[in-house]
């Protein structure tokens, strides 16, 4: 596991390649209950299926399905493990597990998710700050996932992610919750 504050590259699952030659990185920091992240695609984005801005962005499920961007969030010693989903068109969900894939419910600590999405020809930046003491002590370890669906132009999808330990694409694996961010960190 990787401590503290930092930038993160993704990767595309093995043999997917990179059909939109896109490339992604962040930020993710803990600063006391805040926990900021940003991600930044850089590249052609006309090649990127991106949906358009939401006039009302709202909660909403199954954001997965167009391009996404994920971040999951467990505590060290605990099966039990938070699911965010952000669209650049600015719906968002947050989802909490019970343990891998099992108890799937909407985490009722948000009723709001307020992000920025920036969208130029050749960069689009999402950033957010979350109170993740609504759902974390303070005194615990997290361990985050970052991660990201990239959905093509042409109708293909990649599956972007810090590591792939499995056969297939699978976010919610703990062995990618590789980012570590123990109690009172700070930039």
């Amino acid at each position: 596991m990787t401590a503290g504050p930092g930038r993160f590259l993704l990767k595309p699952f093995p043999g997917e390649g990179n059909p939109a030659g896109v490339t992604i990185v962040g930020s993710i920091a803990r600063r006391a209950d805040t926990l900021s992240v940003r991600y930044e695609v850089r590249g052609n984005l006309s090649k990127l299926s991106i949906p358009a801005a939401a006039k009302a962005p709202r909660r909403k499920d199954r954001l997965w399905e167009e391009t996404c961007f994920e971040f999951f969030l467990g505590t060290a010693d605990s099966a039990r493990y938070r699911e965010f989903n952000l669209s650049p068109a600015g719906h968002w969900n947050a989802y909490r597990f019970d343990r891998y894939r099992e108890g799937m419910r909407e985490e009722p600590a948000f009723t709001s998710f307020p992000f920025a999405v920036r969208i130029g020809p050749d960069a689009l930046e999402l950033s957010m700050e979350l109170d993740v003491g609504k759902i974390i002590p303070a005194m615990e370890t997290i361990e985050a996932g970052v991660a990201a669906v990239v959905k093509t132009v042409k109708g293909g999808t990649n599956y972007w992610a810090l590591t792939h330990p499995g056969p297939r694409p699978d976010f919610h694996r703990r062995e990618n919750f590789a980012l570590g961010f123990p109690p009172g960190q700070s930039p």
